[in-house]
């Protein structure tokens, strides 16, 4: 072998060898990274915008993986936590799923019934009323001649709604004929005595209505706030 080939041979075997070295430090390398990533585990995004106390369904996330220690301990890694809940606040798109963005649906107190009534979708919801809210339930009467006089009510004060349902075409029979609309039917958790008022409401007013009360709030009504007519404002 002359000095050429001897040079040939060195420098390959110094080539393996800084193949063989490069080779270790990228094992080294994933090494450090898987140890400092950790196993995957399963989360889950917001795929579209979810009011709050809207009820949540699968359809509205999507499965993602991501290292266990990324995710922080209220993450929820199991979609099966959300039956029967409802968001506590806005879920934007993108965001990652939270334990403390979800409560349980409101559910019926000792002594409470359910009622649901149909709600004119333009001058009672309006979209704003979402399962949990608080609401004020008004009901107006037509006057009589020569008796009582028109008067709007206020038939039950702070009444917590528990589902929103769909909007529902509907005939609205007036003293001009009958005319199609759509309606929402509300359900509410009520005791028996306001139950009883809303089924009257619905039976005997011209119109019922709902007004939003504020999150946070629970105004109590003065008994002589409760009734309203015009010459209130003489």
């Amino acid at each position: 072998m002359n000095s050429r080939q001897r040079r040939g041979v060195i420098l390959l075997l110094l080539s393996v060898l800084c193949a063989l070295g490069a080779f270790a430090g990228v094992l080294s390398v994933i090494g450090d990274v898987n140890a400092k990533v950790g196993p995957e585990v399963t989360a889950y995004r917001v795929k579209d915008r979810v009011e709050p106390y809207a009820p949540l369904k699968a359809s509205q996330f999507e499965k993602v993986s991501m290292p266990k220690r990324w995710l922080s301990k209220t993450a929820v890694t199991d979609l099966g936590r959300i039956k029967g809940k409802i968001a506590v606040t806005t879920l934007e798109p993108g965001s990652l799923l939270q334990s403390d963005m979800i409560v349980q649906r409101p559910a019926l107190q000792p002594g409470q019934q359910e009622i649901a009534i149909m709600i004119d979708a333009a001058t009672g919801v309006a979209g704003k009323i979402t399962p949990g809210a608080l609401v004020n339930i008004y009901a107006t009467f037509a006057g009589e001649k020569g008796g009582k006089a028109a008067q709007s009510k206020v038939i039950v004060s702070n009444a917590r709604v528990l589902d929103v349902g769909r909007l529902t075409p509907i005939a609205n029979r007036t003293d001009r004929g009958t005319r199609p609309t759509e309606a929402v039917p509300i359900t509410f958790a009520l005791s028996t005595i306001d139950t009883q008022r809303v089924a009257y409401a619905e039976s005997f007013a011209e119109h019922v209505r709902l007004a939003l009360v504020a999150p946070g709030e629970e105004p109590i009504l003065a008994p002589g706030d409760r009734t309203y007519t015009l010459d209130k404002d003489k």
